[in-house]
């Protein structure tokens, strides 16, 4: 009888802390392999305008407590890069570097024939004005998004899908004159060029990299679009499973710039995306959300591969400037250098002009893209900076 007892109340208590468990997970969205996002009453922010979004008084309160401790610190960077180990050194390449740049056009001279040529390639092939981000006009209820990544899966878009996607039919209704693609290579620390990223009409930046506490002198504070890469999001905010309050804080460098999400590149993406897109709303944030279309980067790959670049996975910089030479009618690319060394003072670099961390290799071949930059770049199609600019007095 007690051994019944015993058993009896061993299976309540079990039961008890199960249901607790499932209860608990289902309300801090613990959602780490379903891919349908959460019942959510969520406004598209990309239609809104700044002024409309101001009035919201969560994230910008946020934004400026986060801004007054930025002026507080005030800090400036370390300008010595960290100490590179013998197997980062690159002293072995600078003979393969100088022999690369020999043919590199300085100064820059634009050759608006070829320019023409291969934007009309990418918006004929790609169309990125129209297709670069899921809309609700090339996404409809019930399409199946088929992911560039994860060959053969696909995603059946449903009413909560399709109530997170942009509403307008292009990303803008303009050509603009002047775009900056900012990459994040070391080459960008100390290089003085933030005034002259700041002075383009459209700032694309990959991968939410950091602008201020020192950076800003360097790689200018203007952003129109960030990347956010959601390998960024689970090494640095914890697949945001946890507090989401540091994701946040770190958003407001942008202000109202248009966030890219690759929610539909690899399955184990969709639901981080999503809550990064929840997070935004959540906290009332300036800043606007939108999904990458895995359409277009799949274009992308077809139209590129005909032009001579080979690689399997293009790095989302390269899908930037790509979006870029459609949008304006002069390109500027900072911090495209995937080498250890500077390629003039051959100075020791860190991979990226903020940390020292390295891409996996088997995802992206950087120093292949960067030949067909550089080839571009001496066609005339785009002006690929290099060298340091030339601080203010």
């Amino acid at each position: 009888m007690r051994g019944q007892l015993l058993r009896y109340l061993s299976a309540l208590i079990l039961g008890s802390l199960l249901t607790t468990f499932i209860h608990y997970a289902v309300n801090n969205d613990w959602k780490l392999l379903n891919t349908q996002p959460q019942q959510h009453h969520v406004k598209n922010k990309i239609t809104g305008s700044y002024k409309e979004i101001k009035e919201k008084s969560k994230g910008i309160e946020i934004c400026s407590e986060v801004s007054q401790v930025w002026k507080n610190e005030n800090h400036k960077i370390d300008q010595k890069p960290p100490q590179l180990n013998d197997s980062q050194s690159c002293q072995d390449c600078r003979e393969k570097i100088e022999e690369m740049l020999q043919n590199y056009s300085q100064p820059w001279v634009k050759d608006e024939e070829k320019f023409q040529e291969i934007r009309t390639g990418l918006r004929v092939h790609c169309n990125g004005l129209e297709n670069a981000i899921i809309t609700q006009i090339n996404s409809p209820m019930r399409a199946k998004i088929v992911y560039d990544g994860d060959k053969g899966h696909t995603l059946k878009v449903n009413s909560q899908h399709f109530a997170t996607f942009v509403k307008t039919r292009q990303i803008l209704n303009k050509t603009l004159q002047s775009c900056a693609v900012v990459g994040n290579g070391g080459i960008l620390a100390n290089s003085y060029c933030g005034n002259n990223i700041d002075s383009a009409e459209f700032v694309i930046r990959c991968n939410l990299a950091p602008l201020l506490n020192g950076y800003e002198e360097h790689v200018g504070v203007k952003t129109n679009i960030v990347t956010a890469n959601p390998s960024i999001l689970s090494k640095r905010y914890g697949s945001l499973l946890g507090s989401r309050r540091r994701f946040v804080e770190s958003l407001c460098q942008y202000d109202d710039a248009m966030v890219l999400l690759p929610a539909f590149s690899y399955v184990v993406n969709t639901a981080l995306s999503f809550r990064a897109l929840y997070t935004i709303d959540d906290f009332e944030m300036p800043i606007r959300s939108a999904f990458m279309n895995p359409n277009y980067l799949r274009s992308l790959a077809v139209f590129w591969r005909s032009h001579g670049l080979l690689e399997k996975r293009h790095s989302t910089g390269l899908m930037m400037v790509s979006l870029a030479l459609e949008l304006c009618d002069n390109v500027d690319l900072f911090g495209f250098w995937p080498f250890g060394l500077h390629p003039e003072s051959f100075q020791e670099l860190t991979h990226h002009y903020y940390d020292n961390n390295e891409a996996k290799k088997s995802v992206h071949v950087m120093s292949d893209e960067f030949k067909f930059l550089l080839q571009l770049h001496n066609q005339g199609v785009l002006n690929l900076h290099l060298g340091e600019c030339v601080p203010e007095e």
